[in-house]
């Protein structure tokens, strides 16, 4: 389809990359040309939305440059042994698109992924030129998004960071095992190895900075990675365990999960439908737990069941509570900071809220209650000066109240 016109070609492109979840423009620094000139912030059919720390909406062209592939990962739709319909867009025309849709005022940014064309080194050449032409030919200063591909030399990776506010390299399933049934011609070690460098090269970029003003910027919002889940056998356990060892070792802004989605003329050794999408988003949470709360992976891993998996029907936040029930009640006047991020329907806001309220004067229910969207789910694991769980904590029956609606669960998964 390379002689099909641009919005035909645009549909199936923008279509072949709704399955990469590694979205988002947070962290980055804005920049100014001089004299301020150039065009587009980073401020904070194939647009996406992406959600900064602060909460602001920020919309993306996501688009693949090409579906077209030489890997035959068995997830992918669009592996070697697909039968989708191919497309390919020149890096003169993502960029040409990427300023088109700016310009009207439709997008912030660019989130540009790629199949493997040719060679890993040429398609991570085209990713390139197609920044370059953004930053240097059209003076764009929005938000930049590369997927970069491990197998290229790291010269070329290198080069992407230069041109990107952020990159990613997908570790893509979170076993070895899997990743060797599904995805044969990737290297588990190989994507840690990239995942590795570019670290390096983020932390090199930030020094530099410091001791020299004018010194080049390196993938200022920092790398992010994506998992498939529900595709192979991993536990949730599996899952969290190889989520913190990413985040320890290659310092990550954000691991993205994405729960496996049938595909057409899909491969006979994958699941014949996709795992409930709550379970993506109990791993979400389990993600913030870590990276927000101070629960170490030991402790998530607490939370699942003998399968090794979350429950489905509470969060592993209540989960552990639960298992842990002797922890409560805490006195929301006298506990430390770090276990009244323990309390179930307590989030951080309401904790540095709480513990600055305490400062003035002792807390009543009524105070916890105006500082939480439901005190149901707070009252058996705190007590006040006026509030005191009275065997309630101890019921045998307290998760099935503290249990969501079951019609919110079947919400999540159809």
């Amino acid at each position: 389809m390379r002689d099909a016109p641009i919005l035909e070609r645009l549909e199936v492109l923008a279509d072949a990359a709704k399955y990469d979840a590694s979205c988002a423009s947070s962290g980055t620094a804005k920049k100014n040309s001089l004299g301020g000139k150039g065009i587009g912030s980073t401020e904070g059919m194939g647009i996406c939305h992406a959600y900064a720390p602060d909460g602001r909406c920020i919309s993306l062209l996501k688009i693949l440059l090409t579906n077209q592939c030489i890997f035959d990962c068995h997830y992918c739709i669009n592996r070697k042994s697909s039968h989708v319909r191919r497309a390919r867009f020149t890096p003169q025309e993502v960029a040409d698109l990427t300023i088109a849709f700016y310009r009207r005022n439709y997008i912030e940014g660019l989130f540009l992924s790629s199949g493997i064309v040719k060679s890993s080194n040429h398609t991570m050449e085209q990713l390139i030129e197609t920044a370059r032409i953004l930053r240097e030919d059209y003076d764009f200063r929005g938000y930049i998004h590369l997927k970069t591909i491990p197998e290229a030399d790291a010269e070329l990776v290198h080069q992407a960071g230069l041109y990107a506010d952020r990159v990613s390299i997908n570790v893509e399933l979170p076993t070895d095992a899997g990743l060797t049934r599904l995805a044969p011609d990737k290297d588990g070690r190989q994507i840690e190895g990239a995942m590795g460098g570019l670290k390096e090269a983020i932390v090199e970029a930030k020094d530099a900075r410091r001791r020299f003003r004018h010194a080049p910027r390196f993938a200022p919002a920092g790398q992010s990675t994506q998992m498939i889940v529900g595709a192979d056998a991993a536990s949730d356990a599996d899952i969290v365990g190889k989520a913190s060892r990413l985040y320890d070792n290659f310092r990550l802004r954000r691991v993205y999960y994405s729960a496996f989605s049938p595909i057409p003329d899909a491969s006979a050794v994958l699941p014949l439908k996709r795992p409930p999408l709550i379970r993506e988003h109990r791993l979400y949470q389990s993600d913030w737990l870590m990276r927000f709360y101070g629960y170490q992976p030991g402790e998530v891993m607490q939370a699942t069941g003998p399968d090794g998996n979350l429950p489905l029907d509470i969060d592993p936040k209540l989960a552990w509570a639960l298992k842990f029930r002797e922890t409560f009640p805490l006195d929301v006047n006298r506990a430390p900071r770090e276990m009244l991020l323990r309390v179930p329907g307590l989030g951080v806001t309401a904790v540095n809220r709480l513990i600055a309220a305490r400062r003035h004067r002792a807390l009543r229910l009524d105070d916890v209650a105006r500082l939480t969207v439901s005190i149901t789910k707070v009252r058996p694991f705190i007590c006040t000066i006026d509030w005191r769980p009275t065997l309630l904590t101890d019921r045998a029956d307290l998760r099935a109240l503290l249990a969501p609606r079951q019609e919110q669960l079947e919400l999540f998964a159809a």
